[in-house]
């Protein structure tokens, strides 16, 4: 709850424009919208919304204030009755979710004693990386091998905000059929790991590197299955629990703040009938050491599922322009180091997998390439209610976001580093779209392996 005072001085601060983007929020109601944007299963999911009358007026619960209710940022009691509207059709859901994630901002920051975020390593974030791939020495690349908690946890505490703008509550890419929307996409990508695992209701299932959350809700409501979400990010676990109560998935979807390199010593031996990871596990400082304990834990006969980030049998750490974009990938993405295809298959094998299906889904010979929301093309968005998430990616997109950003920082309502952050999101955007047009790097190499029967 926030008092009117308050919101005036968010509003004065930046407050998105939502006359740019009118989408219909009928399109928040399909099928992937609803893990995607945690408000896509009709108007009662915004924030406890209600129609009223003819013009379907949305009331964002969340910020009505009650008389006698205590405001979060400055902790005042509020003395006068307020509702904030929002109107289906005419406010798109895209601006009132830049409003609230505006509004988090400057919530979790004001409220500085429940302050999740390691500021220092936000801020520290850069130290582990050169900016040029010629001079990122064997030692670098040790130091962020050996620090890799380090690594994840400032470029996640620093990055976790802007995903959500930009992305939404799935931090992961998808393929893309002619026409299909983007979050639709989106889901359909978790289905279908899903159902390759063939994950069924009453099922324990744990997703190592689960972000906000957003697979792990999806994946839920698709198969039925429990869902246990391991993430060693006290923010991004923090954001997941609160999402989740948002959806009503509580009773189904947990999370626990783990390392994914020690899970036998939190869940034991035998746990699990099947684990998954989707774009997680890049972030581990060995293969062998993080699918090792996803082995431990996973019961004889259990289904271990994953997308990988691999760089391909193309790539050759020997050339430098190969090694520019596996750089510009790890700088931007928080990945220790990049590694290839046959390391994965390799690592999978060594530690006892029996691999029963793999796939790399970005060469499929697909019209619209996974990388396209990246490239920042509007004349490739595949439905209009994409232009707004597309335009993001564009360079004038790219400008206001940073703009946004920097001037948070200045005024203490971003945690310092936010800003450099967002400058290795955009490096990372660039390797990306590089590595996908050479077909070096892929971000869906798929595996689906079985531990043995004992």
């Amino acid at each position: 709850m926030v008092c009117q005072k308050c919101e005036r001085l968010l509003s004065k601060t930046v407050t998105p424009d939502p006359n740019r983007n009118r989408n219909a929020a009928g399109m928040l109601v399909g099928r992937g919208s609803a893990a995607k944007t945690g408000i896509g299963r009709g108007p009662a999911a915004i924030g406890g919304a209600r129609k009223v009358g003819e013009n379907k007026l949305l009331s964002q619960s969340a910020r009505y204030n009650p008389l006698g209710s205590q405001c979060k940022l400055c902790k005042q009691r509020v003395t006068q009755e307020r509702a904030s509207y929002c109107q289906a059709g005419s406010i798109g859901a895209r601006a009132a979710r830049d409003r609230r994630f505006l509004q988090r901002i400057a919530e979790s920051l004001i409220m500085s004693t429940q302050e999740l975020r390691n500021k220092q390593g936000i801020e520290g974030y850069s130290k582990f990386w050169k900016n040029d791939s010629a001079k990122d020495t064997h030692e670098d690349q040790a130091q962020r091998l050996e620090q890799y908690t380090d690594v994840v946890n400032g470029y996640y505490d620093g990055a976790t905000d802007l995903y959500e703008y930009g992305w939404g509550y799935n931090f992961h890419f998808a393929r893309y059929y002619p026409g299909e929307a983007f979050y639709q996409a989106i889901a359909r990508h978790e289905h279908y790991l899903a159902l390759k695992m063939n994950l069924k209701p009453g099922m324990r299932v744990l997703d190592v590197g689960c972000g906000v959350g957003g697979p792990a809700r999806e994946i839920a409501r698709f198969t039925g299955a429990t869902i246990v979400g391991l993430n060693n990010n006290a923010y991004q676990v923090d954001r997941a629990m609160k999402l989740t109560a948002k959806a009503e998935l509580s009773d189904q979807v947990t999370f626990v703040k783990g390392d994914f390199m020690k899970l036998k010593e939190q869940f034991g031996e035998n746990s699990f009938d099947a684990v998954y990871a989707i774009e997680a596990t890049c972030h581990a400082p060995t293969w062998e050491g993080v699918y090792g304990e996803i082995q431990s834990v996973l019961k004889p006969g259990g289904v271990f599922g994953v997308y990988e980030w691999c760089m391909t049998d193309a790539y050759d750490a020997s050339l430098p322009d190969h090694r520019k974009i596996a750089h510009g990938i790890e700088l931007g993405d928080g990945i220790p180091e990049m590694r290839t295809i046959q390391q994965a298959r390799n690592a999978l094998k060594t530690v006892g997998f029996r691999i029963e299906e793999e796939a790399d889904l970005a060469d499929q010979g697909d019209k619209i390439p996974w990388y396209y929301p990246l490239e920042g093309d509007i004349r490739k968005v595949q439905t209009l209610w994409d232009v707004f998430m597309c335009w993001r990616m564009t360079w004038f997109g790219k400008l206001v976001t940073q703009t946004t950003v920097r001037g948070l920082e200045a005024v203490g309502l971003a945690p310092k580093g936010t800003y450099d952050v967002g400058e290795m999101l955009k490096v990372a955007a660039d390797a990306l779209v590089a590595g996908g047009q050479s077909k070096l790097f892929t971000p869906m190499m798929l595996f689906v392996a079985r531990k043995p029967q004992a």
